[in-house]
């Protein structure tokens, strides 16, 4: 019987290990490195992640290019793009349209993109910031780094019907993506909807951010190519 129980263990292992080991696989997806790379918008920056760095990749390995109004963005390692003239105080909100022309072309897994705010400062070991990114799959997160990295919807984000999905992998998927700031709030908003509010005490504290006063841009994850458009900042009362 013993013997039995011990079998049945066994063989369940054996059916759990692939679909776990698919897991580990997709979350350790290799960055490629994308020829002719580097920034092209004269007056913007990037910053890679640190994890990117320690892999030895570079900013060179992503890109960023204008094609008339529009920012094309090729990853490459996970990259932050900012410009320093873009900066925001007080109540604002800074607004951006994402599109994946062709999702998940080039990875195993949904990858986000989308919104930076308070971004202080950048380019250094001890940036901070906060950012709201889409998945084509109907997903968001909404994370930060101050400077190490903090999470405030989990790790996982989390599912909105108001959150575009793809119709499957190859296919074309847009957001609009904003971050709101008021005087005591921080709100996501994604294709119109509040998905995701937090008190400004939650968010500018030690190990978060220095302020919601700052810069703003965007955020790309790795292996990802998307284009983003209309990206204003305006002011709230």
């Amino acid at each position: 019987m013993k013997r039995t129980h011990k079998l049945m263990i066994a063989a369940a292992a054996m059916l759990i290990a692939p679909s776990l080991g698919a897991a580990q696989g997709a979350d350790m997806e290799s960055s490629r490195t994308i020829a002719g790379g580097g920034i092209s918008i004269k007056g913007w920056e990037g910053k890679i992640d640190a994890k990117e760095v320690t892999a030895g990749m570079k900013l060179e390995n992503a890109k960023l290019a204008m094609s008339g109004k529009d920012m094309i963005v090729t990853t490459g390692p996970a990259v932050t793009y900012w410009s320093p003239k873009n900066t925001a105080k007080g109540n604002y909100t800074v607004k951006a349209t994402f599109k994946e022309p062709s999702y998940m072309n080039v990875n195993t897994h949904p990858h986000p993109y989308g919104i930076v705010i308070a971004g202080n400062d950048m380019g250094t070991d001890t940036q901070s910031f906060l950012y709201c990114a889409a998945y084509g799959n109907g997903t968001f997160i909404v994370r930060g780094f101050g400077p190490a990295s903090f999470q405030m919807n989990g790790g996982r984000g989390g599912a909105d019907a108001a959150v575009n999905k793809a119709a499957g992998k190859g296919s074309p998927v847009e957001q609009e993506i904003a971050m709101i700031v008021s005087s005591d709030k921080v709100e996501c908003q994604i294709n119109g909807k509040i998905v995701a509010s937090y008190d400004k005490t939650a968010l500018v504290t030690e190990g978060k951010l220095k302020s919601t006063d700052g810069v703003y841009g965007f955020r790309f994850a790795h292996n990802t190519d998307g284009v983003v458009s209309n990206l204003t900042m305006t002011k709230n009362k």
